[in-house]
């Protein structure tokens, strides 16, 4: 029986033993950012894509970071103000001020993928319609909606007082989904520019 306003025994061990959530890190520390968390004894995750590069007159296979910038550890409510004062850590990535917290099972899936010994690679999860923003090349910083046109991811840069806009075809992999869009064609409403948000611990 769970009496209202007292936490179970199984809330209570959960609590202790915290959550998964994910540390943006600054470039190119996420190994770093795991060696750090191994040596205080934090449960972490850094899955991790071999990729062949060419180095002189041999290839030789390196092993990068499956999604570039970040680092998975799970943390109590605690530790993660120590946590987010690691050399190498920017913030634990969450909105409106609060951590979001990953589920058990999208981590255990991950070690899976990057255990199971099957060919894998890092995807955008992102569908038609979504606000971006383009983070590489000479539009970097311009926010958009993601559209399809003949087969070719493009962004949709628009005006939302007149209800039009044009398109430019970009990689998948040069955009960056974001929580709000820029404007709003087609709806009629004003849309309001979305900032990244992070958290610093709670």
């Amino acid at each position: 029986m769970i009496v209202a306003g007292i936490p179970s025994s199984q809330e209570a061990n959960e609590s202790a033993r915290g959550q998964w959530v994910a540390l943006k890190t600054r470039a190119q520390h996420e190994k770093a950012v795991r060696d750090r968390l191994h040596r205080l004894g934090f449960e972490h995750l850094l899955p991790i894509l071999p990729r062949v590069s060419q180095w002189h007159d041999r290839k030789k296979v390196i092993e990068a970071p499956l999604f570039p910038g970040y680092c998975f550890a799970r943390l109590s409510v605690h530790n993660r103000s120590t946590v987010v004062q690691l050399p190498g850590v920017a913030y634990i990535v969450g909105s409106a001020g609060f951590s979001e917290v990953i589920p058990d099972e999208e981590i255990d899936a991950l070690k899976r993928v990057t255990k199971c010994g099957m060919p894998y690679e890092a995807a955008m999860c992102l569908s038609e319609g979504d606000p971006v923003v383009i983070i590489r090349g000479p539009l970097a910083g311009v926010r958009g909606n993601l559209v399809r046109r003949e087969r070719s991811h493009c962004v949709l840069i628009g005006v939302q007082l007149l209800q039009q806009g044009a398109t430019v075809k970009i990689d998948a992999e040069d955009v960056r989904r974001i929580e709000e869009p820029a404007y709003s064609i087609g709806s009629g409403r004003s849309g309001r520019r979305a900032e990244p948000e992070y958290v610093a611990a709670r």
